[in-house]
């Protein structure tokens, strides 16, 4: 049975007293709701990893993750953060390949290939983004689209190294917009996903991966989205900053 994720990427806000109260407020929402059968996973700025990790503590079923790692091990890279530097802070989870990253700092497929290659080589899980911008939806080439940014990004890995790794699926137009891919748009492209990861590494591999959904998800909409046989969970923004939203989200399977 597939592992249920719900994660939480906070990208660029809340101060440290902010992103203190949020944790807390998760981790004993958390536990006295007693939510035995999702993973939650906590993606803070990197200035919050340690402050985050302290409070989520030894509570089983939460996880620190970060936003992104560097795709050099170490070096003269003024303000970058490597795999190794997020694993001996206590993260477990790294988002890589955001549309964001892809969009405003211009990362390539390449580029994500080697930030995979860093994250398992420190074992970090990454949570690896796919998803396509508006103007393909409307062209109707979405599964192209986004089945060749797996191609070009994962396909290097073996099979052992891309069985650990998380996929989640944001379609673009729906990330910040208020709009939200329907239930049969998203199973319709978490389907074409696994049958593409399958063509390459096998079906009982791509059966076994994780496919969460990212874009607009929110406690209304997640028990719809989340009841499709091939999603996984979500990849949660905005309301993964409301610690009430974010705990009912998780218990929308």
């Amino acid at each position: 049975m597939r592992k249920k994720i719900v994660a939480g990427n906070w990208k660029m806000n809340l101060n440290q007293e902010e992103g203190h109260k949020l944790t807390s407020e998760i981790v004993h929402m958390f536990e006295d709701e007693n939510l035995k059968d999702v993973i939650l996973v906590l993606n803070p700025p990197f200035v919050h990893l340690q402050g985050v990790k302290k409070l989520i503590g030894e509570t089983k079923g939460i996880f620190l993750g970060a936003q992104n790692c560097s795709d050099k091990a170490s070096g003269a890279f003024t303000g970058e953060i490597s795999a190794s530097m997020l694993a001996s802070f206590g993260s477990t989870y790294v988002i890589i390949g955001h549309s964001e990253r892809r969009e405003y700092f211009k990362e390539t497929n390449a580029l994500l290939t080697a930030k995979t290659k860093q994250a398992l080589e420190n074992g970090l899980i990454p949570i690896f983004c796919c998803g396509e911008p508006l103007e393909i939806r409307e062209a109707g080439t979405q599964d192209a689209y986004v089945t060749a940014q797996l191609s070009e990004s994962l396909f290097g890995l073996s099979p052992e190294e891309f069985g650990k790794i998380v996929i989640a699926y944001e379609p673009i137009w729906a990330i910040g917009t208020g709009k939200t891919a329907s239930s049969d748009q998203a199973q319709d492209m978490h389907a074409a996903i696994r049958k593409h990861l399958g063509s390459h590494f096998g079906e009982e591999l791509a059966q076994q991966t994780p496919i969460l959904y990212g874009g607009s998800c929110n406690p209304g909409n997640a028990p719809d989205i989340f009841s499709k046989n091939d999603v996984d969970g979500g990849l949660i923004g905005g309301a993964s900053l409301k610690s009430r939203d974010f705990v009912d989200i998780a218990k929308s399977f």
